[in-house]
């Protein structure tokens, strides 16, 4: 097999929106770290793979699209071939709207496109550097062997639905200095996935030439400040490439975690640093990298499959609310003098009505679900952001020897909760348009994957 890697900043300039808050405009002031595209393409008996990793908060279809059909065109990669992820910061841009639907696009004044979730100019511009990190990456092609291990390490992703009392659910934030801890939780609702993945390509000579990293959280460190920060992805693919040179290129692809946080909620002194948790997901890989046993591979190999979820109805009550506040207001309602925020009211007003619009004119989602094969182990591709359960049964269920999954690929659909976390409800639950797809998706989801994985293997 023949690998490449290759590298573009897609640091945004000042003054450019950071996606991953609602209702609140965050241009960038200061940049804490950069972002990059980053990027692998595979070859094995004439047969293309592209890999894309980009530090933003969201990928949308549209970009998708013009990045594969680019790839496509110059690269010789399959469209099917090319996964594009979003390793979801919190504290990035995003490559395409995806907080509201469509039909508000006309009530948004130009000078406030980021209420809708994304500026065109920045994702634009990202697209094409995200091009070039694949051209980067294909002019680069060289011999190499793979090696695949994983460990656990549980200490840096904490499940964020708090169940209290009541049976209802909240999100905890990170704990400031309170020695009696936050006494409003019974138990936190789920799991989270501990396993950290190392895929190694390794030169001829035995110098490293990329690892596809693999670990699953929240990035939200940084937010919800102004600083520009890849968070813990970056810092962990940082910290790996410093110890190891700068001719290997860590790529960091981050699994399911629409219910999980970093922020440890039973630790009343837990520290928020982003670069910690780096750190310590680099001393894990550092123990894996001592256990890889490299082999040449002969199977490259991918498969797509689309598959139709339907939209939920909106509540009755809820839909005749977000009626009444669009119709006195149909464009945004600001909150402050300064539109640096829109009213919330107006915003889940917008984000409801949205999702029954959505219903209206499509009915449903199409999700895809993309596998790609390399030797016997596979690289899951799930749009939206799942619950570390759905990874779990897609991990248990797999026929590869190694399974490791990417949330946030090709497009935005919300997020995708267990069954069973509908009737707690709390911010992944209720409907808006970041979760609008209905509560059946999880097993859709779950029964389609292991039929393409079953398919491929």
């Amino acid at each position: 097999m023949l690998a490449g890697a290759g590298q573009v900043d897609i640091t945004p300039p000042a003054g450019t929106h950071l996606s991953g808050d609602i209702a609140r405009h965050r241009p960038a002031r200061l940049v804490l770290d950069p972002l990059y595209a980053k990027a692998v393409v595979l070859e094995a008996e004439g047969r293309r793979v592209g890999i894309l990793a980009l530090d933003v908060t969201i990928v949308t279809a549209d970009c998708t699209a013009r990045i594969r059909e680019a790839a496509c065109a110059r690269l010789g990669i399959s469209e099917d071939a090319l996964m594009v992820h979003a390793t979801q910061s919190h504290s990035a841009p995003s490559l395409g709207r995806f907080m509201l639907d469509p039909a508000f696009d006309d009530v948004i004044p130009p000078d406030a496109e980021w209420v809708s979730g994304c500026e065109k100019a920045y994702a634009d511009w990202a697209v094409g550097r995200a091009v070039e990190a694949l051209e980067a990456a294909a002019a680069s092609l060289e011999p190499v062997d793979v090696g695949v291990a994983s460990a656990i390490d549980g200490r840096w992703a904490h499940n964020r639905r708090a169940v209290r009392n009541d049976g209802t659910v909240a999100m905890p934030g990170p704990l400031r200095d309170n020695p009696l801890g936050p006494t409003w939780i019974r138990y936190l609702e789920g799991p989270i996935d501990p396993e950290v993945g190392v895929v190694a390509l390794r030169r001829r000579s035995g110098r490293l030439l990329a690892l596809l990293l693999n670990y699953g959280c929240h990035p939200v460190h940084v937010f919800p400040s102004l600083l520009v920060s890849a968070d813990w992805p970056g810092a962990w693919a940082e910290e790996v490439r410093r110890r190891l040179g700068h001719d290997c290129l860590p790529i960091v692809l981050n699994g399911p975690c629409g219910n999980v946080n970093p922020w440890n909620p039973y630790d009343p002194y837990y520290r928020n640093d982003h670069r910690c948790m780096g750190r310590g997901l680099a001393d894990t890989t550092a123990k894996v990298l001592q256990t890889l046993e490299f082999s040449p591979v002969a199977t490259l190999d991918w498969c797509v499959s689309c598959l139709p979820i339907p939209v939920r109805e909106v509540e009755e009550e809820r839909l005749a609310w977000a009626r009444r506040v669009l119709e006195e207001s149909p464009a945004p309602r600001w909150a402050d003098d300064a539109h640096a925020s829109v009213d919330w009211d107006w915003m889940i007003a917008a984000s409801v009505h949205g999702v029954h619009l959505l219903r209206e004119r499509e009915g449903t989602v199409d999700y895809e679900i993309q596998v790609l094969r390399i030797e016997d182990t596979a690289l899951v591709g799930l749009p939206g952001e799942p619950f570390a359960e759905l990874g779990l049964a897609v991990k248990m269920a797999s026929p590869a020897r190694r399974t490791y999954i990417a949330h946030c690929t090709s497009h935005y659909v919300g997020y995708i909760p267990t069954p069973e976390a509908f009737p707690r409800g709390g911010h992944e639950c209720e409907t808006r348009y970041w979760a609008k797809l209905v509560p059946e998706a999880y097993d859709l989801i779950l029964s389609r994957t292991n039929q393409v994985l079953r398919r491929i293997f």
